[in-house]
C-alpha cells in the first residue's frame, strides 16, 4: 500500500500522526514506514526531511513504488499510532531553494530558450547547469527580475492533470515522464514537473542571490542562494566588508577603490624593495670578490631574493657562494657554483646533516634547513 503524502497536500505541515505499519533493522538504524507521513523523501534534487517520530531521531528518508521508507536511529512499535515533528528550519529553507531556483530557471529558459540540465541543493549553496551561454550581464538582470516576480508575491498553483490535459499544458521537465505528473506553476515566470516541495506564494522566497555564473560545457553553471540562506550570506559579506572598510578608513561602499589604492601603494613598495635589494645584493657581491668559495648569512628573504644574492655572489667569488637567510634555527638556502660543476653530492650532505630539505642540479640548489647558525657554519668548515 503506497504511503499517504502529507506534505503534498499540506507543505507547512510541521506536526502530524500516523500508524507504523512497518520497521525493519538496518545496518545502521531502522527503517520504518508509516500510513501517512508529512516527511519529504530525497528526490528531484532535493534533499530528504528530519526530524523525530515519538521522539526518535529520522535522519534520512526515501520513497520506492509509492513507498515512503523513514531511517530512524531507534525502533518504534509496529501498529503504533506516533507523533512526527518536521524539522521546520530545514524544511522551509529547502522550499525557499527549490522555489526561487524554479522562479530563475523559468526566466531564464524562456529568455535564453535553453534547458534547466542539472541541479544540485547542497548544505550551502545551490548550484544549476544550463545549455546556453549567458554574460554575466544577462545574469545579474535574471536576477533583478526573479526578486520583482518575488516582491509581487505570487500564488503558486500545484496540479496533478490528467493525461489528456497534460498534452496541453508547456512545462519543463528533463526527462521523459510516464505515470501521474506533478506540475508547479508560477503563473508569469515558470511551469515544470515536479515532486518537491514548495512555497504557497512567492514572497515566501524572500529573495533570490546569484553568487558566480562559470562556464561549464556547452552553457553555465550558476550557484545561487535564496531565502534565508541568501539574507544570511549577504549579511556576513556586509559586516566583513564593514570591517573592511573600518581598517581601510573608508565607508563600506568604497572598499574596492580602497583597495585598489592600496595595492598600487603595495606594488611601488615592493618594486622599490626590489631595487634596494639589487643595490644591497651588488655592493655584497663586489665585497666577495676572488674570494673563492663563500657563505652569507642575510635575515630573512624572500625565497628569489636568497636566490639573486647566490647568484649575484656566485659571479664574483670565483668559487661556490652559499646564501643562507632566516633566523637561527630556521635558514633558507641557495647555493651557487660558478663554474656549473655538479652541486648535488653537497645538498645531499647538508640536507642530511642539518635537516635540511630541497636541491637543484647544474650549478645551482635551493632549499631550507632547521639548524642552528653554528651548526651550519661548522658543516660548512667540514665541507670545505
Amino acid at each position: 500500500m503506497e504511503t499517504e503524502k502529507l506534505y503534498y497536500a499540506d507543505p507547512f505541515l510541521k506536526e502530524f500522526t500516523a500508524t507504523v505499519m512497518d520497521c525493519q533493522p538496518l545496518k545502521s538504524g531502522f527503517s520504518v514506514v508509516l500510513d501517512r507521513t508529512a516527511f519529504y523523501p530525497e528526490g528531484g534534487g532535493q534533499p530528504a526531511d528530519q526530524g523525530t517520530l515519538n521522539g526518535v531521531s529520522v535522519i534520512d528518508v526515501h520513497e520506492k513504488n509509492g513507498v515512503v521508507f523513514h531511517n530512524c536511529e531507534k525502533p518504534v512499535e509496529i501498529g503504533e499510532t506516533v507523533s512526527g515533528v518536521i524539522d521546520w528550519v530545514r524544511r522551509f529553507d529547502h522550499m525557499q531553494q527549490h522555489s526561487g531556483e524554479h522562479i530563475l530557471s523559468g526566466i531564464l529558459c524562456e529568455t535564453f530558450h535553453c534547458d534547466n540540465v542539472g541541479f544540485h541543493m547542497g548544505a550551502d549553496t545551490i548550484t544549476i547547469d544550463y545549455n546556453a551561454e549567458i554574460s554575466w550581464e544577462q545574469v545579474l538582470e535574471a536576477e533583478r527580475r526573479a526578486n520583482d516576480y518575488i516582491y509581487a508575491d505570487v500564488p503558486i498553483e500545484i496540479t496533478f492533470p490528467s493525461r489528456e490535459a497534460l498534452q496541453t499544458i508547456d512545462y519543463r521537465s528533463k526527462k521523459e515522464l510516464t505515470g501521474q505528473v506533478r506540475i508547479v506553476r508560477f503563473p508569469g515566470a515558470d511551469c515544470c514537473a515536479c515532486c518537491g516541495t514548495h512555497v504557497l506564494r512567492s514572497g515566501q522566497v524572500g529573495l533570490v542571490k546569484i553568487l558566480s555564473s562559470q562556464k561549464f560545457r556547452e552553457g553555465v553553471r550558476m550557484e545561487i542562494l535564496c531565502g534565508r540562506r541568501a539574507l544570511e550570506f549577504l549579511s556576513k559579506n556586509w559586516e566583513q566588508n564593514r570591517a573592511v572598510g573600518q581598517r581601510l578608513s573608508v565607508k563600506a561602499f568604497e572598499t574596492a577603490a580602497a583597495v585598489e589604492r592600496l595595492e598600487a601603494e603595495l606594488n611601488a613598495a615592493k618594486a622599490r624593495q626590489t631595487q634596494l635589494e639589487d643595490e644591497v645584493f651588488a655592493s655584497l657581491a663586489e665585497q666577495q670578490t676572488g674570494k673563492g668559495d663563500v657563505i652569507l648569512f642575510q635575515p630573512p628573504l624572500r625565497l628569489d631574493g636568497v636566490r639573486k644574492l647566490a647568484d649575484a655572489v656566485g659571479k664574483t667569488c670565483c668559487g661556490l657562494a652559499a646564501v643562507f637567510a632566516g633566523e637561527d634555527g630556521q635558514y633558507a638556502y641557495a647555493l651557487v657554483r660558478s663554474d656549473g660543476e655538479d652541486i648535488s653530492p653537497l645538498v645531499k650532505a647538508l640536507n642530511a646533516a642539518l635537516h635540511g630539505r630541497g636541491g637543484g642540479r647544474n650549478g645551482f640548489a635551493q632549499g631550507s634547513v632547521q639548524s642552528s647558525r653554528v651548526e651550519i657554519e661548522a658543516f660548512w668548515k667540514m665541507a670545505f
